[in-house]
């Protein structure tokens, strides 16, 4: 069995993919547009030479939002347990079509592409999101998966969301609502998406740990980190869950609701602040185009909450007291920023999740 290096630009990625898999080879996708120190490092990292286990399908990056990226072994019998739980869930057959339009060098797009292909359902593969051209695939795509920030896009530019059957929504917390819009969540270690608007899929079990922390046992988990037997074990239980650095609780009715990665809670005055949370309501002030929270050391409190936000008026920023006024109706006082940092661009993932760790401390 052969590992196949992928660098080229979709929909031609996405045809040598599908090769790779008739084959039963495995495929590690990188991006066409990174640079080839960035590149070079990856394959330090996977080290393709070494060849892989025959369970294994795909070897993807993860996105390195906790520093260097890790490579994630992704079986054949996981890619088939989440083509099969999303159909289901969807109640996807004959009629509809896949549209792929996020980075296929990360499980989010890669996954799209998989689940099609084990299902045997038609996809269109583009080549990055673009409005006018997601508008025009609507017309036969019934299915696709954005991230919340393509969604606002789309909906600024008119498009009437309705035109899918279904929009999976993930790659970081969701606050967009409607009818046909389902929030998952998922990462890079279990191909994906495994739980739908709280509820988890087909074969998937939950449950919190330390910290309340999510623990997942399901049957589309990695075989393990590349290369890496010991990040691999601590990574699980003694007895087979996943531990997800996420907290989160579930609800009497089995609902998960995620808070925030562990690392990146603040812990202010003995009460665990989601950054998200206050994200969310922060990102509703006419003021802030937009923002990130973090915590940083305080003398009182042992961590404070600290907005750092994009101005959508340079010349007219937003005040602490401002945005503290705003805040105050919809979180506890906890929560509130204690400080404001002005910065020009929030540092995010091509899947837009926030990098906080490349914030630069307070002043």
């Amino acid at each position: 069995m052969a590992l196949r290096i992928v660098r080229l630009a979709p929909p031609a990625a996405a045809v040598q993919i599908l090769r790779a898999w008739e084959a039963r080879d495995a495929v590690l996708v990188l991006d066409p547009r990174a640079p080839q120190a960035e590149v070079e490092r990856i394959l330090e990292e996977v080290q393709p030479p070494a060849g892989v286990d025959p369970e294994v399908a795909a070897i993807a990056v993860t996105s390195g939002t906790a520093g260097r990226p890790k490579g994630v072994e992704l079986t054949w019998d996981g890619l088939a347990a989440s083509g099969r739980a999303i159909a289901a869930a969807l109640d996807a057959g004959p009629g509809d079509r896949w549209l792929a339009c996020l980075p296929l060098h990360y499980v989010a797009g890669l996954a799209v592409l998989g689940r099609a292909w084990v299902t045997g359902l038609p996809v269109t593969v583009h080549d990055g999101f673009d409005v006018a051209r997601v508008a025009d695939a609507a017309a036969e795509a019934t299915l696709v998966s954005l991230v919340p920030t393509m969604v606002r896009r789309l909906r600024e530019a008119g498009f009437d969301l309705s035109r899918f059957r279904r929009i999976l929504l993930g790659g970081g917390p969701v606050t967009e609502t409607g009818p046909n819009l389902v929030a998952t969540y998922g990462m890079t270690e279990t191909w994906g998406g495994v739980v739908h608007d709280g509820h988890p899929l087909e074969g998937v079990e939950l449950a919190t740990g330390d910290r309340a922390e999510i623990l997942v046992r399901t049957p589309t988990i990695m075989r393990g980190y590349r290369l890496s037997p010991q990040q691999t074990a601590a990574a699980f239980t003694a007895d087979g869950w996943f531990r997800t650095g996420d907290a989160g609780t579930i609800d009497a009715d089995g609902r998960l609701r995620v808070i925030d990665r562990l690392r990146d809670l603040v812990i202010s005055g003995g009460v665990n602040v989601g950054p998200s949370e206050v994200e969310a309501v922060l990102a509703g002030h006419p003021g802030v185009a937009d923002v990130c929270v973090a915590g940083a050391p305080d003398a009182e409190w042992g961590e404070r909450v600290v907005a750092h936000v994009v101005p959508a008026d340079p010349e007219a920023p937003p005040t602490l007291a401002d945005l503290r006024d705003f805040a105050a109706g919809a979180l506890s006082a906890a929560k509130l920023p204690r400080e404001l940092v002005l910065i020009d661009a929030v540092p995010r993932t091509p899947g837009g999740k926030p990098l906080r760790r490349l914030l630069g401390p307070p002043t």
